[in-house]
């Protein structure tokens, strides 16, 4: 009888699409089904009596082992994300669960765990985040998508680039989209910070200088100029730079020449200049600190980059490409984030904007021992909120209080509706959902088209 339902119990475990394999109290696989075989290339045979990190290879195996968790504690783990290298040395996401095997005494005397591919999963996940993201710049607001499409075209011509956008809005990664989609992406992309040099020292880093220019100047030393030759020069914060160099600048790009310190002769500048600002340089034009010629020279393109707080469906896709990039720095796992984490995220504006929320992702994968990022885990000056006028900032919970899921995801589904003129097969495409989804949604939120749209 023993063997018919041991029997019994292999034909049910093999006719199951996940993985299914148990361990005695020595760790050794005791059972092993067809689906666990297919998963990890490994026949039953091969399995069997082995330890089952020899047989897995998985991401945790070493010091945070799931089963090991479970049999020490007696909790199931439910549904974690890990990795396992198969038979052919190939990376698998699976997710997995785990719980205790007991005798008729009810004493514990090994464990089992099922898991599933999410290899498909995966590859629509990456799918999905190729459609929002154009060279590394990762975005599905409608105005950036915009920028997006233009990108190309601008590209393609030899025309000067202004990219003007508050600190943190990801200029550089604009210019370097810029260059990369150019005529000149095999030629060097050479980026001078433009506000961070004083103007002796950025003369010199731009234009290059002749042994003898000045005390220690000992030999010849090109500048970024000549460094970028055929390629592209990215003028980083361009409006600090004084009106005695802006008149340089100006000849590089009327004339294409210039002349490195200490030297007689002009030398021809093939680059193709992208500048960027944080700055209003039509206001520093009017007050006489930046030249008109040199303002309408560099004005050829102008690309608006949008702050963070003006396109906050992207921070769930920031925040994933980020918990992924850390994880992959530091070798964590961490799976995402908490429900009341998102809340707070999206109702903070960001005056750093992409470079802040960056920031604090790295601060809270660091800090974080868990599967998922907490609250507890983020930057005091969010959890808290700022102090305003001498004020105490309120506590943590009157934050979730003031701004819950229920009502992000309201403002986040509003903000969307009207960017779109209240379409919803358009709003639903923007957010990747069905439009009947959206439709549900809007009844559950009670948002309602306005009469007058």
């Amino acid at each position: 009888m023993a063997g018919a339902e041991e029997d019994r119990t292999h034909i049910i475990l093999d006719s199951i699409a996940e993985g299914v394999f148990t361990v005695d109290a020595d760790w050794k696989i005791t059972s092993f089904n067809r689906a666990a075989e297919k998963i990890t290339g490994i026949n039953r045979a091969e399995a069997l009596e082995r330890h089952c990190w020899d047989v897995f290879r998985a991401s945790i195996c070493e010091n945070r082992c799931a089963l090991r968790q479970t049999m020490k504690t007696g909790k199931p783990v439910v549904n974690q994300s890990i990795f396992i290298i198969n038979s052919e040395g190939d990376l698998i996401p699976i997710s997995i669960s785990t719980a205790l095997l007991k005798n008729d005494r009810g004493e514990v005397v090994g464990g089992v765990e099922t898991f599933r591919d999410l290899s498909v999963v995966e590859e629509l996940r990456k799918e999905l985040a190729n459609r929002h993201s154009f060279l590394d710049i990762i975005s599905k607001n409608s105005e950036m998508q915009r920028l997006f499409s233009l990108l190309e075209q601008v590209a393609e011509s030899n025309a000067t680039v202004l990219l003007v956008g508050e600190s943190g809005t990801g200029k550089e990664l604009f210019a370097k989209a810029i260059h990369s989609l150019s005529m000149r992406r095999d030629a060097p992309m050479v980026t001078i910070n433009c506000g961070a040099l004083p103007d002796n020292l950025l003369e010199s880093e731009l234009f290059g200088y002749k042994a003898g220019a000045f005390t220690d100047a000992k030999k010849d030393k090109p500048g970024r100029l000549a460094l970028a030759e055929g390629g592209t020069v990215f003028l980083d914060e361009i409006g600090d730079i004084s009106p005695a160099l802006q008149v340089r600048l100006l000849r590089v790009l009327q004339d294409k020449v210039y002349e490195p310190l200490g030297s007689t002769k002009s030398v021809k500048a093939d680059v193709r200049v992208v500048a960027a600002t944080h700055r209003d340089l039509e206001t520093l034009v009017r007050e006489g600190v930046f030249r008109e010629d040199l303002y309408y020279r560099i004005n050829v393109v102008k690309l608006l980059l949008p702050p963070l707080r003006e396109r906050k469906e992207d921070i769930p896709l920031l925040v994933d490409h980020f918990i992924r990039k850390f994880n992959r720095l530091n070798g964590k796992e961490i799976q995402g984030l908490t429900p009341d984490v998102l809340p707070l995220l999206m109702t903070y504006d960001f005056p750093g904007n992409i470079r802040e929320l960056e920031n604090i992702i790295e601060y809270a994968t660091v800090v974080c021992k868990a599967l998922l990022i907490g609250v507890e885990h983020l930057p005091d000056h969010i959890r808290h909120g700022p102090v305003e006028s001498g004020r105490a900032a309120p506590a943590p919970q009157e934050v979730r209080k003031r701004a819950t899921w229920e009502e992000t995801e309201r403002d986040f589904i509003y903000e969307a509706l009207r960017r779109n003129n209240w379409n919803r097969l358009a709003t639903a495409e923007e957010m990747c959902i069905h439009p009947t989804t959206l439709w549900r949604k809007m009844k559950r939120l009670n948002i309602e088209a306005p009469s007058n749209r």
